[in-house]
């Protein structure tokens, strides 16, 4: 993949964040919750100062850094161990809803969270972006483990 069209992806994920947060924002107040499918998905409006499952407390500089050394990391494996596509993508959607999650924490100090299944803790875009691009991710491991369990084994008798 190129390199602009991941960007762009990244950057898309950021934008439809960024503007769906700040139409909550603007159109909801906090706890305020509007049916979308009865019984299925809410919008609901959260101020998350938490980290995902509650982890680090309400310290958003804590979470923000937090957010950027694993960011830097993912990076800097997924630089080292070159990529196939879809790990290109998962990378992109990953960055993107980091970045859009970034910004909030230095905004706000919270997250703004909306996306309500009433079964599961409330989220955003950036969120599902994440989530995506860590799936994305597992799913290439297991392609490639289960391709190298299937390739012969070479051991020193065999040479």
């Amino acid at each position: 993949m190129r390199t602009l069209s991941l960007a762009l992806l990244a950057a898309l994920i950021v934008v439809a964040d960024q503007l769906s947060k700040c139409a909550v924002a603007t159109g909801f107040l906090p706890g305020e919750s509007r049916i979308v499918i009865p019984h299925v998905l809410y919008l609901t409006y959260v101020q998350n100062y938490h980290g995902a499952f509650g982890l680090f407390g309400p310290h958003p500089l804590l979470l923000t850094a937090a957010a950027a050394i694993v960011l830097v990391g993912f990076y800097l494996w997924y630089r080292k161990e070159g990529a196939t596509p879809l790990v290109h993508i998962a990378f992109a959607l990953i960055f993107g809803g980091a970045v859009g999650n970034i910004i909030d924490r230095l905004r706000f100090g919270y997250v703004h969270d909306f996306i309500d299944f009433r079964f599961w803790p409330v989220f955003n875009i950036a969120d599902s972006a994440i989530t995506v691009g860590v799936i994305l991710l597992l799913l290439q491991m297991l392609v490639h483990d289960h391709r190298r369990a299937a390739q012969p084994q070479v051991t020193a008798a065999d040479e």
